[in-house]
């Protein structure tokens, strides 16, 4: 068979993806899969609300299902209120054109089958807008095998898809996190890749409209994709011989231009129509800041959640951007993908939400498969071809732990840093001192160089009030000592309310106040069960002694302790 590496590369990613949305079912749960939930739901509002509740403007329907289902996050932040007194969409409703039909044999299936409720957010809803995510990306990874083919060799192309999508967080996107934006816009920038090129070999209008109806369907999906626009008018203009070449063929055949415009147009015109319903007016502001002046290159670089750090695969993206050599597409590609970076980065609200790795740029991978492919073909054809095999296998290995790690809630979604994610890194079972890094740089490696003193110990359930000191004690330490830290373990049950609740820690000094707060809700922990919390407190070794007091930081909060131990170490 020709190409068959690659051919099979897309068939085995398919099947990791489909494996992956299948393991992370929960058949226990009376929803296994909840993909609408949080950012997706704003996309998804827009088919319900229309197709079943006939109500888009005040959404009374949706307190129940938000009750059933427990979908928006506690706050229905995905529709803002208008001057009007109707509520408007926050999100736009590109994505749910795109998931229109899959939502209609969702609900034709639980109409007919009365198994499940006919609502809009059963299981059958779910199932379908989860899997017809995986559905339109393994359709677009077999074109994308089609368009790198004709550039680079079968192998190479093997190794770079599956490296684009296995040791990157797009797994997540595709195949976890279904309902997001990213996994259903991946396909456009596919097919505006394939129209793109198909324009250039053979100048039909049915591209040209193609071309500009999938510019129009992005946009309303995310407005920042409509630098897709780029690729076509930007593809085969290396010089300034293919450039007028180009220009002189749009000139000779402005009828491109208008069925262009046209095809746009009718992508972004549902959601103008829906703007004007609900507002009075054509185009309404959901409202986005950007700091072009001043970008965030932590959204790259920042141990919160940087594309590089957490999935390292993608600076081989970007550095591929130096071995596209002279090939038609290296103007358009370059100068999308640097572009695309830059807005992604410049948005005001840089950490994107709660994501593994960043999320804002998986849609577009498709575009950077390209200068991953240019990477890859020059390494694969050069001695660094035996380091770099192991290195892409080790960096899909660490991908896929992570990916458990983030989905279990040990690789946080918002809060990570240096410390916490080094104490986690390939760790399979992180403890409650790693969890501590979270909130203190308070941390011993190693506990063997340091004598241990046991200073307080208890082994009974006292109940724990909210807003309360449960333990106070005055500490004498060692002046001698270079280092001295306190060490607290406890054990304790919290019945409810673990979320933006702490375990408070004051230590008061000779000359001054340590205060540490340690949420209670750290990655391990479980409401009603009994969840171990333990951290360290670095001391002045100046400090003759230490007044320590332990509470709860809450005015809700319920729970017991079953152990409190306390410990100083000192060397």
């Amino acid at each position: 068979m020709k190409n068959f590496a690659s051919f099979s590369s897309v068939i085995l990613i398919s099947l990791v993806l489909i494996i992956t949305r299948i393991f992370y079912t929960d058949t226990s749960q009376p929803l296994p899969i909840k993909v609408t939930t949080w950012d997706a739901l704003g996309y998804y509002l827009y088919l319900p609300s229309t197709h079943i509740y006939h109500d888009d403007t005040s959404f009374d329907w949706f307190k129940k299902i938000d009750s059933t289902y427990q979908l928006s996050g506690g706050t229905f932040y995905q529709a803002q209120p208008h001057a009007n007194g109707k509520l408007v969409y926050k999100y736009l409703r590109g994505v749910s054109l795109l998931q229109l039909p899959f939502y209609y044999a969702a609900h034709a299936y639980a109409s007919i089958s009365k198994q499940y409720p006919a609502d809009g957010f059963s299981y059958p809803y779910q199932f379908a807008i989860a899997f017809g995510a995986l559905f339109f990306v393994i359709l677009s990874l077999f074109i994308l095998r089609n368009i790198l083919i004709r550039y680079y060799k079968d192998s190479t192309v093997a190794i770079t898809l599956f490296l684009l999508v296995i040791a990157s967080n797009a797994i997540q996107y595709i195949a976890i996190e279904g309902g997001q934006s990213h996994g259903y816009i991946f396909p456009l920038y596919v097919f505006i890749l394939y129209c793109t090129i198909r324009w250039h070999e053979n100048y039909k209008l049915i591209w040209s409209f193609l071309i500009g109806l999938i510019i129009g369907i992005a946009t309303i999906s995310r407005p920042t994709e409509a630098i897709m626009l780029l690729i076509p008018l930007l593809w085969n203009k290396n010089n300034v011989q293919l450039w007028n070449e180009k220009w002189q063929k749009i000139k000779q055949q402005k009828t491109h231009l208008i069925v262009v415009f046209i095809g746009g147009f009718l992508g972004i015109l549902p959601q103008l129509i829906y703007w004007k319903r609900i507002t009075g007016s054509w185009i309404y502001d959901v409202g986005s800041k950007w700091d072009f002046l001043n970008p965030h290159f932590r959204v790259l670089v920042g141990w919160e959640k940087g594309w590089f750090i957490y999935t390292p695969v993608t600076m081989l993206f970007v550095i591929g951007l130096f071995f596209l050599k002279q090939k038609p597409f290296k103007t358009a590609i370059i100068t999308f993908c640097i572009l695309n970076i830059y807005i992604i980065i410049s948005w005001h609200i840089w950490r994107y939400g709660g994501s593994y790795s960043t999320r804002a740029l998986v849609q577009s991978y498709p575009v950077f498969a390209i200068p991953l492919a240019g990477i890859v073909d020059y390494i694969m054809s050069r001695k660094l071809k035996w380091v770099f095999i192991p290195l892409s296998i080790y960096l899909i290995i660490v991908n896929l732990f992570q990916l458990r790690q983030y989905n279990l809630g040990i690789l946080h979604y918002d809060d990570m840093n240096r410390k916490y994610y080094s104490s986690i890194y390939l760790n399979p079972n992180p403890s409650a001192l790693d969890m501590s890094l979270l909130d203190t740089k308070d941390f011993i490696s190693n506990e063997s160089g340091y004598n241990k003193k046991t200073i307080y110990e208890q082994q009974e359930k006292i109940t724990l009030l909210p807003n309360s000191t449960f333990f106070e004690d005055t500490i004498k330490l060692n002046q001698s000592n270079h280092q001295q830290y306190l060490k607290v373990n406890a054990r304790i049950n919290s019945y409810e309310h673990l979320w933006n609740n702490s375990l408070m820690a004051t230590c008061i000094l000779d000359n001054d106040t340590l205060i540490h707060s340690f949420r209670l809700m750290h990655p391990l922990a479980k409401v009603n069960l009994m969840n171990d919390y333990a951290f360290y407190i670095q001391l002045p070794s100046t400090s003759t002694k230490a007044i320590l007091s332990l509470k709860i930081n809450s005015t809700d909060y319920h729970g017991v302790m079953e152990s409190l131990i306390v410990n100083i170490l000192s060397r």
